[in-house]
């Protein structure tokens, strides 16, 4: 039995894919805790869809695809900037339109383009067939948006809770705003190995969510989400060598049961302390 269980860890390909998904699961985690502050739930989603297109036309140029994705993911937020201001259209409205047409025009390139660049493997990942140079690469971006997360931290979280009381201070909340901008796409390129365009939205929303229902301080939230999401990481990849399943799948499938669990069982805004906080007492309390 413990040398079924230690099979997985001796395997190279398993012990790249379990430290990419642990440093992803990091780095999406730190982020995550700022857009759900900010309530951009939607502009995760909408620049990991809008990638697609750059990661095609960055193969048919010869250059790395993260470069393209990069690219398109930065076009797509600077995009529905331009139209909130300059229409009569919402943000989320426009982030909507703006991604579905972006998304559509990287399946038609795809389809229409014969390459080696599987779209299977770009929109669900492909984590324990990451090869060596995606590793560095991976790595160098994570711990490039750890950095910056980390030296901009306190202003950014000034500008999530409040940007007109940031900006009354003197901080520059159109950098700030550019700078998160920046920092999703990076973290979107490094996630795309280990869950793909479609499920990096969880990974970047979820672990924020699970700590924001288990404390109010915003510390504790960073480390509660940075726990949730690398213990998903791990165990996601982990599980999969044995159920033979998708691995990103499992990885999204446990923080979602991480979630339930803090929704549930959250000692303060859990179900359960709700229902005990609405309870009547005896007759005459």
């Amino acid at each position: 039995m413990i040398e079924t269980l230690l099979e997985p860890l001796r395997q190279p390909f398993m012990q790249e894919a379990l430290f990419v998904g642990a440093l992803v699961g990091v780095v999406c985690a730190m982020l995550s805790c700022f857009l759900v502050l900010k309530g951009w739930s939607l502009m995760g989603d909408a620049v990991s869809h809008a990638v697609l297109p750059g990661i095609v036309l960055a193969y048919i140029v010869g250059i790395p695809l993260v470069i393209g994705a990069f690219a398109f993911g930065l076009l797509c937020a600077a995009a529905t900037g331009f139209v909130k201001d300059n229409s009569r259209i919402k943000e989320d409205t426009a982030m909507g339109v703006i991604f579905t047409g972006l998304f559509a025009f990287g399946l038609v390139l795809n389809s229409r383009v014969e390459s080696d660049v599987h779209l299977m493997h770009v929109l669900f990942g492909n984590i324990l067939g990451i090869n060596w140079e995606d590793v560095v690469q991976s790595t160098a971006v994570c711990l490039l948006t750890i950095a910056c997360i980390l030296l901009f931290r306190k202003d950014l979280l000034l500008y999530c809770f409040d940007p007109n009381h940031a900006r009354s201070i003197g901080l520059n909340v159109v950098f700030l705003h550019y700078m998160l901008l920046i920092l999703l796409a990076a973290t979107i390129v490094a996630a795309l190995q280990a869950v793909g365009i479609i499920l990096v939205v969880a990974m970047l929303i979820t672990p924020g969510c699970i700590a924001y229902m288990l404390t109010d301080r915003f510390d504790r939230m960073l480390w509660i989400a940075i726990g949730s999401s690398v213990f998903a990481c791990l165990t996601g990849t982990y599980s999969s060598f044995f159920t033979n399943a998708s691995t990103s799948g499992s990885i999204v499938l446990t923080q979602s049961a991480l979630f339930i669990l803090a929704m549930v069982f959250g000692p303060k805004y859990g179900l359960l302390a709700q229902s005990r906080a609405f309870t009547p007492g005896p007759a005459g309390e």
